[in-house]
C-alpha cells in the first residue's frame, strides 16, 4: 500500500548553501512513489540519503537509533531541508520508521543501557519489598517486567549477543509492523549476501500487509526485489531506471563473470 504517495519541495534559499546547494535538490519540483518498495540508487554524494532524511523529519518519524528524530545533531540540515517539503499522503500512518545503517550501534548500545536499568530496578524493587507481600511485589514489578519481557522477545539475549548481520536482521524482523512505513538508508551495509535476501523475504511479508518501503541501497541483491521503483540519482537529476541498466548491476554481473580481468587491470 503506499501511505506517502508523493513529495513536493518549495522554492529553495538562494545562500546556496548544504543541503540546498545540492544539485538533485535545485533540479526537483515533485517525487511521485508509485510502488510499494522504491529504491534511491546512485553514487555516494549524490543527494539520495540527505533527501531521504529530509523525507523522514518531514514525516516525523521515528527513528531506530541513540537519539530522537527532532533532537539529532547530525539531522540538522535534514530539519531544514524538511521545512520545505510538502508530503502528500493516501493514508497517514504512524507505524514504521526510519534507520540509517550507521546508526545500529547507537541503538543496540541504548538497548543494553535500558535492559542494564530494567533489570536494576526489578532488583531494588525486591529489595525494597522483602518484608511484603508477593502480591505487592508482583504489582511493583508489573511496569518495569513487561518492558523487559517485551524487550527480550523482540531482541533474546540482546542485539550484541549475536554477529552485527544476525543482529541487524534481527532488528528488521522485530520492528516490522503492518501498514508501516519504513524508510532505510544502506540498510544492507551490515549484511551478508543470504541475509540481504533475508532482508528481501522480511520486506516482502510486509509489503502483503500494507507496509512502504524507500530504500537507498548499492546493494544489487537487495535492489532487484520484483516491482520495484528504481529511482537513480545521477546528474543532478532522478529518474525512473530499469534494474539491468544500473551500472551497479552491470558492473556487478560484469566482474562475476570475470574478476581475474578486472583486477588484473587495477
Amino acid at each position: 500500500m503506499l501511505h506517502l504517495k508523493s513529495l513536493t519541495l518549495r522554492a529553495l534559499p538562494e545562500n546556496g548553501s548544504f543541503p540546498f546547494s545540492l544539485p538533485i535538490l535545485r533540479g526537483l519540483e515533485e517525487l511521485r512513489f508509485e510502488a510499494d518498495v522504491t529504491f534511491f540508487v546512485g553514487e555516494n554524494g549524490s543527494g539520495k540519503s540527505t533527501l531521504m532524511e529530509g523525507i523522514a523529519c518531514a514525516a516525523e518519524m521515528v527513528t531506530v537509533g541513540s537519539e530522537n528524530i527532532r533532537t539529532d545533531k547530525s539531522l540538522g540540515h535534514a530539519r531544514e531541508l524538511a521545512k520545505y517539503l510538502k508530503l502528500a499522503w493516501t493514508k497517514r500512518t504512524k507505524r514504521g520508521f526510519f534507520l540509517r545503517a550507521e546508526d545500529f550501534f547507537g541503538y543496540a548500545k541504548r538497548q543494553n543501557e535500558m535492559r542494564a536499568e530494567m533489570e536494576s530496578d526489578l532488583r531494588d524493587i525486591d529489595a525494597e519489598y522483602k518484608n511484603r507481600s508477593e502480591y505487592a511485589k508482583a504489582l511493583a514489578k508489573m511496569g518495569t517486567a513487561g518492558q523487559l519481557h517485551d524487550m527480550r522477545r523482540r531482541y533474546g539475549d540482546g542485539l550484541d549477543a549475536r554477529s552485527h548481520g544476525e543482529s541487524f536482521l534481527a532488528l528488521f524482523q522485530s520492528r516490522f509492523v503492518p501498514d508501516g512505513l519504513y524508510l532505510l538508508d544502506e540498510p544492507e551495509a551490515p549484511l551478508s549476501p543470504i541475509r540481504q535476501l533475508g532482508l528481501i523475504a522480511a520486506i516482502k511479508q510486509m509489503t502483503a500487509q500494507n507496509g512502504q518501503f524507500i530504500i537507498a541501497t548499492h546493494s544489487p541483491i537487495v535492489m532487484a526485489y520484483p516491482g520495484a521503483q528504481i529511482l537513480s540519482f545521477e546528474d543532478g537529476k532522478i529518474r525512473l531506471a530499469e534494474y539491468d541498466s544500473l551500472e551497479h548491476v552491470s558492473l556487478t554481473r560484469d566482474f562475476l563473470q570475470n574478476p581475474r580481468a578486472y583486477i588484473e587491470r587495477l
